[in-house]
This record gives C-alpha cells, structure tokens and sequence, in this order.
C-alpha cells in the first residue's frame, strides 16, 4: 500500500482558526483510488491565511497565517513561530539551508534559517509580493509582485536580486521546467511564459471563458499546466502550444492546484470545502474524477 496526504487550509474569513485538513489516497494494486479526508490539525492564531509549503527532508509545514506557522506534519503541532508582515508565500532551498518568505505588507521577502528557522535578512522587492516558488533549473527565488505586476529572480546564494520581469497584469501562482517559469495572470485571465534563460516574457495565452486563474501546477513530463479559476474551471494546457486540452468543472472558491507525478492525478483545493481530483482516462481525455469532502474555506493546498 502506498499512501499520498494533501495538507489543505481554509481561508481566515471562513473560520476562525485553522484546520489543516489530511486528505490520504490508499493506492493498491488493481483497485480504485479512494479518497477521504484523514485528519484534521487545529490551530490557533490570528490574521490573513494564505499559502502553505511541504518541507519533505524535515517533514514540517509552513504556513503563512499572520506570522508563519511551523508545524509538525505527523503531529499537527505548531513548533515555532517566523515572524513576518502579512506574509503570502514560503519557499525553500535546502541546498543553501534558506527559506524565502513574501511579504505583503512592506514589500519585502523575509530570507531565514532552515535550521534555527531564525530571520537573517530582508531583501526588498516589489510591491505586494505575493506567490513565491524556487525554481531548481535556473537556481533562483521567483517571487511575484501583485500590485507592481512583475516577476523578481533572487539569487539565493548572493541574496540579490538578478532580474524583473513586467508581466502586464497581476501575478498569482507560479509553476516551472527545465525552460520557462509559467505564471497564472489573474486580472487578465491568462497564463505567460517567461523565458528562464533570457528573463524575457515569451508568450501570453488566454484562458478563454476563464475568470481570475489563482492556482498552479505542472506535469513537467507529460507538458501540461493545470490552472485554477475563480469561476469554477480548471483549464488543461500544453506547455508548448498554450492550447487548452481541457476545460473541466470543478468547486468554488479555489486558490490552489497541485499535480502528483506518481499517480499523474491533478487537483484543485476549494473554498467550498471540496477537492476536486482530475485524472486522464484511457482515451487520453482529462476528466473529473471525485470530488472529496474538506472543509469549508479549504481554498489553499500543499503536496
């Protein structure tokens, strides 16, 4: 048997504090998947939820809500506290020992230790910094700003800031390979692709019938993004092309998207308090799968 667990948030103006809903696939021979919501981690604290991020080597969880939360994936307990200023996003290097935390409130991306979790500088940015990824391929932070509407590469052994990128509209969720960070435009209903070589945005591709693309993922080997809207659609698209493959159902209010490699299933967290699981059939076709019951504000996920 082999075991997949989904750490899930809701948002802070569903509740009043914080429960981390496990949602665990039992994957056996021959079988069909099934998935149920496992455990359910509550937290206290105060402010603004935003996105969460797996830290598999130490097994931990980050999670932005007021300050971060670290807390114990096994357990569900909190084990520290970073400070931040209405932090959105957490992204980690382990090869430098460095987490990367956006700041929303003051422009600003908190760089701290993995290992004392203590803050050891600020690097300024853009304005509202938002979602925050570290791309392995070219070895950089990517952070995007909201408000200035750029994309800003941080070089995290120099701590500077290497290039931006205008993006023509608000960032959100970010993805990448080998040769491109993709990055979900929410004003604008679209995806760009910016070149990770050059720093040069490459193309634009519309989501038609699209509204608010918020969540991203990526199957890098099947060349595909799964983008998440704010009008209940995730729209399938190639890597090369920027064709939608599909456009598919799925619950309201999602902020978040992921894509297991080990079982090339796709998902969408949502605020309605569903899960909506993706998967290709054997026509090659994308389609619903389940929707699993969550929680109710569980918009943000983690894999």
């Amino acid at each position: 048997m082999k075991r997949k667990i989904w750490i899930l948030v809701p948002a802070a103006a569903v509740l009043l504090f914080s429960g981390v809903v496990s949602v665990s696939s039992a994957l056996e021979k021959g079988t069909h998947q099934q998935y149920h919501r496992l455990a359910k981690f509550t937290l206290g604290g105060e402010g603004f939820w935003d996105y969460l991020t797996y830290d598999a080597e130490a097994n931990r969880l980050f999670l932005a809500h007021g300050n971060i939360q670290v807390v114990d994936a096994a357990t569900g307990k909190q084990t520290a506290t970073i400070p931040a200023t209405r932090p959105h996003g957490i992204a980690l290097v382990p090869d430098k020992g460095l987490g990367f935390i956006s700041n929303g409130g003051n422009g600003t991306v908190t760089v701290f230790d993995l290992k004392t979790l203590k803050p050891q500088s600020d690097i300024k940015v853009g304005e509202n910094p938002d979602a925050i990824i570290y791309d392995p391929y070219s070895e950089h932070v990517l952070v995007m700003n909201g408000r200035s509407k750029d994309l800003m590469a941080i070089d995290p052994g120099t701590l500077t800031i290497t290039a931006t990128v205008p993006l023509g509209g608000k960032p959100e969720a970010a993805a990448a390979d080998k040769d491109h960070v993709y990055i979900n435009v929410e004003d604008k209903g679209e995806i760009v692709s910016v070149d990770s070589k050059t720093w040069k945005l490459d193309k634009r591709w519309k989501l038609a019938g699209g509204e608010e693309p918020s969540g991203l993922a990526i199957d890098e080997k099947g060349g595909r993004l799964f983008s998440v809207c704010g009008n209940g659609y995730m729209f399938v698209v190639d890597t090369h092309s920027g064709a939608t493959v599909a456009k598919l159902p799925i619950g309201a209010h999602s902020d978040g998207a992921a894509f297991d490699p080990g079982t090339s299933l796709a998902f969408s967290s949502n605020g309605d308090g569903t899960l909506t699981i993706v998967r290709q059939n054997a026509d090659g076709m994308y389609e619903v799968a389940a929707n699993v019951t969550t929680q109710s504000g569980a918009r943000t996920m983690t894999l």
